[in-house]
């Protein structure tokens, strides 16, 4: 369906990619992997004809439509939720505005006879016959299922789009290409800002309706329930796996084995080639030989190992003292925004070492609660923290509150205390921050790079209550891995929020659900609470 043909890729003197083939088939879902920095986003880019600045070709059958998502679009203004997402339906509506304007030149026109009458005749004929292939679809019905869907309540399809967050924003565009079903879709890192039982609802949409998908995400669970195949750009090459990301874990490891002993066996054969030139080099009867072995060596073709990803260190917290049997009790707590009322007599108590879940949908009130608890917005009731309780908090702003004037290592050098001072390269390298990096500026980072740093800070903190509001936001799945070992090791009290399952999983032993203005505690991990769900629906 879509056809890739020896792409090449030139950045900064190097070829990001070098020589490329691939075919996306029809029904294809592939998950598109690799390190920061490989390409990823830069191929779906060439895919949707974004990035035109590359050799080779990149090409498909006459009418073949692409939708692409990517981490960052402009929403218009000027319309609702609903009419932005109806703009999915623009060629219709202009196909509708094209038959009303032939309509009326066929009302005044008498040239019967005349070559151009014909053809309006002609072009009539055939809009009709192409609007009537659509017209048994219920547009409005599908635009409202659809941002149902992705989270929207149906008293928020009539505001304007300016009035809604990017993440908000983000999930209209989103609507716009699940309402178009190209036939293929790329999406860029699409779970991020939705919740758990939006991101439920997109798998099954891309499962059962959508034709091809190409996707990046670092949301292990979704591209494991989604993909079937997996394509790996690493070193200016691919690799094509016809299986999806976990059993490609295991194929990638086997490969980097065999590459690991070929190159080894050719180093060994590479010394053996030397040595028999070094011996006999000054012998005049042997130069024929020599002379054979040289061109050998210039001639072999030397196995390369793929790079391997540096950021599996293990990263503690740092230890602090110990705080009472109960650091938080909340109260009979109530929160409201003027008439809004977000969540009403929540009762929470939370024992030293638990480490739980605030989990539901967006705007149910789990981010208002973190804020009530760390004292940034009034309520009504009562939060008390127990005895010695020392507060480490990730917000989601928590990037801007970063100084600008330092840079990456400097910030990290002024909390880090004791041994680990000599291993502040090492855990900026975890969290994907290279010996070049680490000297830019905190304010020419990119917002992603931004809220790495700032989880970075967090960690060489002493504190004995962590409450983390979306800490996996702009993190790799690599990146990810090390902070839940972290977490898991930690042995103070973790307030998680999270809609990732795979992080959550594993790691917290309860989670509060906050739905229908209510919190509800729900013993167990977060599949043991999804699970929980799909029974009462």
């Amino acid at each position: 369906m879509l056809i890739v043909e020896s792409l090449r890729v030139e950045m900064g003197g190097k070829y990001l990619f070098d020589g490329i083939n691939f075919i996306i088939n029809k029904k294809d879902r592939i998950a598109l992997v690799g390190k920061n920095g490989a390409g990823k986003s830069t191929m779906l880019k060439i895919l949707a004809g974004v990035k035109k600045d590359f050799k080779g070709n990149v090409s498909g059958p006459s009418g073949m439509t692409i939708g692409y998502l990517p981490q960052v679009m402009q929403v218009s203004d000027e319309r609702t939720v609903r009419e932005e997402a109806s703009q999915a339906f623009a060629h219709i509506f202009d196909l509708q505005s094209e038959i009303e304007d032939m309509n009326k030149q066929l009302e005044v026109r008498t040239d019967y006879e005349s070559d151009a009458y014909s053809k309006l005749i002609d072009d009539f004929t055939m809009a009709h016959e192409r609007l009537a292939s659509v017209e048994g679809l219920n547009f409005e019905g599908e635009v409202e299922r659809t941002l149902v869907g992705l989270g929207f309540k149906r008293e928020d399809l009539d505001k304007p789009t300016g009035e809604f967050s990017g993440g908000w924003r983000m999930r209209i565009e989103l609507a716009k290409i699940l309402l178009q079903n190209p036939d293929v879709m790329l999406l860029d890192e699409p779970t991020n800002h939705l919740d758990i039982e939006t991101i439920t609802w997109l798998e099954n949409f891309i499962l059962t309706q959508a034709n091809a998908v190409v996707l990046i995400s670092h949301d292990r669970r979704f591209i494991d329930t989604v993909t079937t195949r997996t394509i790996e750009l690493t070193m200016g090459r691919i690799y094509d796996y016809k299986v999806n990301f976990s059993k490609y874990l295991e194929l990638r490891q086997e490969r980097r084995e065999q590459q690991i002993h070929a190159w080894e066996a050719q180093q060994k054969q590479i010394h053996d080639i030397e040595e028999f030139i070094e011996r006999f080099r000054a012998q005049a009867a042997k130069a024929v030989l020599v002379q054979s072995r040289v061109r050998q060596l210039e001639k072999l073709e030397r196995v390369e190992i793929d790079e391997e990803d540096k950021s599996s260190i293990r990263i503690k917290f740092q230890p602090a003292v110990r705080s009472g049997n109960y650091p938080l009790t909340v109260e009979s707590v109530s929160k409201s925004y003027d008439d809004h009322l977000v969540f009403a007599n929540a009762h929470l108590m939370i024992s030293r070492g638990e480490k739980v879940a605030l989990a539901g949908k967006n705007g149910e009130g789990k981010s208002t609660f973190v804020k009530c608890v760390m004292g940034e917005v009034p309520f009504e009731g009562n939060i008390m923290l127990g005895h010695n309780v020392k507060i480490g908090y990730f917000a989601q702003n928590q990037a801007q509150l970063l100084d600008d004037d330092l840079s990456v290592f400097e910030t990290i050098d002024r909390v880090a205390e004791g041994d680990v001072r000599t291993q502040i390269r090492n855990i900026l390298g975890a969290f994907m921050f290279n010996r070049e990096d680490s000297e830019k500026k905190v304010r020419v980072l990119s917002g992603g790079e931004r809220t790495r740093l700032a989880m970075v800070k967090l960690l060489l903190e002493p504190v004995n209550l962590l409450i983390l509001d979306e800490p996996t936001n702009h993190l790799d799945l690599k990146t990810k891995d090390v902070l839940k070992s972290a977490l898991l090791d930690y042995d103070g009290t973790i307030i998680l929020v999270s809609h990732d399952r795979d992080f959550l999983e594993g790691l917290v032993t309860k989670v509060y659900e906050f739905s229908d203005k209510k919190v509800i505690e729900h013993i167990g991990g977060a599949d043991d609470f999804l699970e929980k769900k799909k029974s009462l629906v």
